[in-house]
């Protein structure tokens, strides 16, 4: 072992823990490491009890233990005992190929302990999620005693990944009482979630346990009467305690529960508007059933509730005249699109023209022309994000489209709008007019 150059590199990386990943299987010791089982335990044992002599602290993850274990257990179990044996502060049990169920883990734990006489303070618990049980089986050991856990944030790991550490780890602590971190830690889960989401380039999953902007979205109407009269009886947990937000969304489902709660959370009480709430209730059915959905359009929907109030929606910034878009395919094969609008602005005629990357931006940009005279904060207008749908029931090139339209400014604060239409261009036209509306009228609040 002392001339071992991978032991020696553990060494030099002077770090205080070291972790080791042994082969807990014995078929995988026999087909994959080409020696015995005898020879397994050996090089177990001399290489956990050198990184312990040298004053580390030494963790095992013992790789495929539960296939291993319903195959040979008395070989499986021998592992771990041999690695404790030798100073490992625990050995981990993997569940390499995330084959396993919630009931087999505990089965497999609670044999474990009873044949070896081990503590399940000593296991250790590393749960791949290839039968969507990773953060169930993790748990699972945990209840069964073991009390060191790996995951990963927000799951990320090869195959269909690993178990969500902010899902363990919430559920550890409010559905079981664990005090896992310390106070304070928890209320930034959501922000160190989206962070790490944001650093690897993926977009954070909507629907992710206590972190997804839907974990805590309601939209049925029976839910938002209820949740109207107690928040928590629609919730298994405070939202705020994750650092999460409760959300009610808007859609043909909507009843004037739905509306009234939403508009609230807004801003805008309906409340004393028994009359402007029907109508809003009314007019959301109307438009879902076209094909619109405000779910995702918050913006687009403070806008279509403000116009039913009696102070009115903010004033278009503008009229429109007219619009055209081309599309240039050149020579060379690049794509440019070249857009030119038409519009009156306090009074004024104007006519302006931009080029973009596509007909939205193009359409984008010829309007910041027209317009930044008239509203200059419209230079800290940026287009964030940008959807397309087909609307379920259409098919072909003359389908039905929906766009969903992100806007942000320079003040971190972004805003989504939606525009429905058989024709792309006009269906983000809707969605790009109702942007720049709510984006300004933010902006001089």
């Amino acid at each position: 072992v002392t001339e071992d150059p991978q032991v020696r590199a553990l060494l030099d990386a002077e770090t205080p823990a070291v972790t080791l990943v042994a082969k807990a299987d014995l078929r995988h010791v026999e087909r994959a490491l080409r020696t015995t089982g005898a020879e397994n335990l050996a090089m177990i044992q001399d290489t956990v009890a050198h990184l312990v002599a040298e004053g580390r602290r030494v963790f095992v993850d013992g790789e495929h233990f539960f296939d291993g274990y319903r195959q040979d257990p008395a070989y499986a179990a021998a592992v771990v005992e041999t690695a404790l044996a030798a100073g490992a502060e625990a050995m981990v049990l993997c569940d390499t190929n995330g084959g396993m169920l919630p009931s087999q883990v505990t089965a497999a734990i609670t044999d474990l302990t009873a044949r070896t006489g081990v503590g399940p303070e000593r296991l250790g618990i590393h749960c791949q999620n290839d039968t969507s049980c990773a953060v169930a089986n993790t748990v699972a050991a945990v209840e069964a005693g073991v009390r060191h856990f790996q995951g990963t944030a927000n799951g990320y790991g090869e195959r269909p990944g690993n178990a969500d550490i902010f899902a363990v780890v919430a559920n550890l602590q409010l559905k079981l009482g664990l005090p896992v971190l310390p106070a304070g830690c928890l209320e930034q889960m959501v922000r160190v979630s989206h962070a790490i989401a944001e650093i690897a380039n993926i977009a954070p999953d909507t629907h992710q346990a206590y972190v997804g902007a839907a974990a805590f979205a309601h939209k049925a109407g029976l839910h938002a009467s209820a949740i109207k009269v107690d928040p928590l009886l629609y919730n298994h947990v405070d939202p705020s305690v994750v650092g999460n937000d409760m959300r009610i969304l808007v859609t043909e489902m909507a009843g004037r529960a739905s509306v009234e709660l939403k508009s609230r959370e807004l801003g805008l009480d309906l409340a004393g508007h028994p009359e402007t709430l029907s109508r809003v209730t009314r007019r959301v059915k109307e438009l879902e059933a076209g094909g619109w959905s405000f779910e995702a359009a918050d913006a687009s929907f403070e806008l279509l509730v403000r116009s039913e109030l009696p102070e009115g929606a903010p004033a278009r910034p503008f009229s429109l005249e007219s619009y055209r878009v081309l599309v240039e395919h050149r020579e060379d094969g690049s794509v440019m699109s070249e857009a030119t609008v038409k519009i009156r602005v306090r009074g004024e005629r104007v006519i302006a023209t931009a080029e973009g990357n596509g007909p939205v931006n193009a359409l984008d940009e010829a309007l910041r022309v027209g317009l930044v005279r008239h509203y200059p904060e419209l230079r800290e207008f940026e287009l964030a994000d940008y959807k397309v749908r087909i609307l379920d029931g259409s098919g072909g090139t003359d389908a039905v489209t929906r766009v969903l339209l992100e806007m942000a400014d320079g003040a971190g604060r972004d805003w989504t709008t939606v525009g429905v239409h058989p024709n792309v261009v006009e269906a983000s036209w809707h969605a790009l007019v109702d942007a720049m509306t709510y984006g300004l009228a933010r902006a001089r609040v």
